[in-house]
């Protein structure tokens, strides 16, 4: 069974990507990073959608790198191509005409962060939590940083990923790190409540608004030129 689930809707310009490793998680593999490339590179070229729903199986989004998949230890041993595909997933998320909106139930921990971080607009739930921990291990985190510094201030970079403590829906919210924080239950009906009202607007318009959005804000700069 593929760790990645793409549910599409009848009528519907909207997409929806699950990341679907429960009695993880939801934490992330190789190859669950490279069913997201995938899954990233055809729904880019599809003309007929324009919003995608990220969100994790079972009322968890994402707890990160799985590290006894990976090797366990402070440096988990990733394969060698790994930080390299990575990175072309974050560019992919990047470059997307579409808008991406990310359902956060639970956690989002490390490199589930940088997922969450990586969406346009984030509903979060009350008792949800986002979490960029690398620091206490020692570890660096360059997609949470770069899409940090990509739409937030430096002191917000700073109070996620300096203190490295987990914060909560409430506080995401507080702080303009999500777009809407609602009951936990009601997470998943307010992204998709949401996603369809957004793909009634016209899908060239909405792909041309996004890209003229990332275009105005990235002055030519390539999702690299973000990494630290």
């Amino acid at each position: 069974m593929s760790d990645i689930i793409l549910n599409t809707f009848s009528s519907s310009a909207v997409v929806e990507i699950v990341l679907h490793r429960p009695h993880r998680r939801n934490a992330l593999t190789g190859p669950m990073v490279e069913e997201l490339i995938n899954a990233f590179e055809r729904i880019n070229e599809d003309a007929d959608i324009s919003v995608v729903i990220l969100r994790g199986a079972e009322g968890s989004f994402c707890s990160g790198l799985d590290l006894k998949e990976f090797g366990a230890g402070p440096s988990p041993a990733l394969p060698a191509d790994f930080p390299t595909r990575w990175r072309q997933l974050h560019g992919l998320i990047f470059n997307s005409p579409k808008i991406l909106i990310g359902a956060l139930e639970g956690a989002a921990i490390n490199a589930g962060a940088a997922l969450a971080l990586a969406c346009d607009l984030l509903i979060v739930g009350h008792s949800s939590l986002l979490q960029v921990g690398e620091i206490q291990r020692g570890m660096a985190a360059p997609m949470n940083l770069a899409w940090l510094r990509i739409r937030h201030s430096e002191a917000m970079a700073a109070r996620v990923i300096l203190v490295g403590e987990p914060i909560s829906g409430v506080e995401l919210s507080t702080m303009g790190l999500a777009h809407a924080c609602v009951d936990d239950s009601h997470v998943l009906t307010h992204c998709s409540e949401l996603a369809h009202r957004l793909a009634t607007f016209d899908v060239a318009g909405v792909i041309q608004m996004k890209r003229a959005l990332r275009e105005a804000y990235a002055e030519g700069r390539s999702f690299q030129d973000f990494l630290a």
